[in-house]
């Protein structure tokens, strides 16, 4: 069984003209995240590896989730191939996962976040928003045989506000 929980960037400014790669969370993106974080720590779930794109603003959602998990940064890499906006890359990426993790959470970006939840999983969504959570889980023992999967938990910050 294997595990993918995709957390979109928490909300971003464009008030700095700074390339895309900088530009950094607003206030709201912070506390969103912060929310969304909690909640999932309650959830119980134990997570192996967190990948996160390289872009300041994800970079940033995923540095407050390992806080909120107290998570051992050991585990944790940033990859180029998940700044990525089509899924294409992303679903590359996922698929090279080394076999031994078996819930990963991975940081990255819309459109590629909605179009692989609805694409992997069995629930419908309209949009992934910024500081969504959507996990879902596949029977399958290896990352390269990844198929359909069940939308298991979805945390949206809204809920939580």
């Amino acid at each position: 069984m294997k595990t993918i929980t995709f957390i979109r960037h928490g909300k971003s400014s464009w008030d700095y003209q700074v390339s895309d790669l900088d530009r950094p969370l607003k206030e709201r993106g912070i506390n969103d995240t912060k929310l969304v974080a909690e909640e999932f720590k309650n959830s119980g779930y134990t997570v192996d590896f967190i990948y996160s794109s390289p872009a300041n603003r994800a970079l940033h959602t995923s540095m407050i989730f390992t806080r909120v998990l107290d998570f051992e940064l050991n585990n944790f890499k940033v990859r180029k191939m998940l700044y990525d906006f089509s899924g294409e890359s992303v679903l590359k990426f996922i698929k090279s996962i080394e076999d031994k993790y078996h819930h990963i959470l991975i940081f990255g970006h819309n459109y590629a976040f909605t179009t692989l939840v609805n694409t992997l999983g069995d629930t419908y969504i309209e949009n992934v928003p910024t500081a969504g959570l959507i996990q879902i889980e596949f029977d399958i023992h290896n990352w390269y045989a990844l198929q359909k999967g069940k939308t298991i938990k979805t945390i949206l910050p809204k809920e939580l506000r």
